[in-house]
């Protein structure tokens, strides 16, 4: 469907002015927060506010609260944002102005996978105890031993490996198994958990969950066990994931329900505060996944959520 004249007018109007097209061409390379686009800009937070706020009235961009944080991200479908995508597409990559808006967007992406990585190797000995925190881990595993299915599996990946333990969990039922992690302190204790568990036929590597390198269709089983709410594209990350799923095999996502427990963002390194069903029912359709069912284990203060989706409609029935 083709929009009017007046629509084109009104949409070139909101993307028209130097401050909202640098928003537009940052936000096409990921979501943002507030804060985040405002040192980027270098502009203060009412401004930059005010920006958004034409941008999203012109349906070119997506505002959604996490916690105490508002993001936003390019919108997602519409001929508007073709419209917007077409004239991004033409900027000059050697442009000074848009050339610096990026350097300064890298040296964010730099800061925090620096936080990150301090944070994960000051915790990868303990990484289980934090984990069981949330919500009973005995419940957890259970309820993804059964989305998986009894198996075998044939392949099985398990994309932000920790300590290794969903390789542990599942690895017995499949003939191959490869863990990704990009923490080398975290790999080096999930290969020796793999190891004393006797599980040979997995394999343990560095790699970003981002592009991991894995052929298309490449495995029956995917888990991305407790990862995306540390991501800054957990969109990606999800597209990604579904990539490497087969013909009639399954994607297992465990991650929290919204929340409101800034403290895991303050002290964790919790980029969201949790997914709700709509936009993870979302990401993975447009993986190309369908038959998507959610299992919900509340506790007092977070909700654990596992969604599991299947490539195609001749694979195994989902888990209830």
């Amino acid at each position: 469907m083709r929009i009017s004249a007046a629509q084109v007018v009104e949409v070139l109007r909101a993307a028209g002015e130097p401050t909202r097209m640098r928003i537009l061409a940052l936000l096409a390379r990921e979501e943002l927060a507030v804060l985040e686009l405002c040192r980027v800009l270098d502009q203060s937070q009412p401004r930059v506010s005010r920006h958004l706020k034409l941008l999203a009235e012109a349906g070119l961009v997506e505002r959604f609260p996490d916690g105490a944080w508002v993001f936003y991200r390019l919108a997602g479908a519409g001929q508007a944002g073709e419209l917007i995508g077409s004239v991004l597409a033409r900027i000059d990559t050697d442009d000074a102005v848009f050339k610096r808006d990026w350097e300064r967007l890298a040296a964010v992406w730099s800061e925090r996978a620096s936080e990150a990585g301090a944070y994960f190797a000051r915790n990868a000995a303990h990484w289980n105890e934090i984990r069981s925190l949330y919500v009973a881990e005995d419940d957890v595993e259970a309820a993804i031993v059964a989305a998986a299915g009894p198996g075998p599996f044939k392949r099985l990946v398990d994309l932000g490996s920790g300590t290794g333990r969903m390789l542990t969990l599942l690895g017995p039922q499949a003939e191959q198994a490869v863990g990704l992690d990009q923490s080398q302190q975290m790999l080096n204790i999930a290969r020796n958990q793999v190891s004393e568990a006797g599980l040979r036929q997995c394999e343990l590597r560095h790699g970003d969950i981002f592009g991991t390198g894995l052929p298309s269709h490449y495995a029956d089983v995917v888990v991305v066990h407790q990862v995306l709410h540390y991501l800054s594209d957990p969109a990606a990350a999800v597209r990604e994931s579904a990539r490497i799923v087969g013909e009639g095999g399954r994607l297992i996502i465990v991650d929290f329900a919204p929340h409101r427990l800034e403290f895991l963002r303050e002290q964790h390194q919790h980029r969201r505060l949790g997914f709700s069903d709509a936009e993870m029912g979302r990401w993975l359709a447009e993986g190309g996944l369908n038959q998507v069912t959610v299992v919900s284990l509340p506790s007092a203060d977070l909700t654990v959520k596992i969604w599991t989706a299947e490539r195609g409609r001749q694979g195994r029935r989902s888990a209830a």
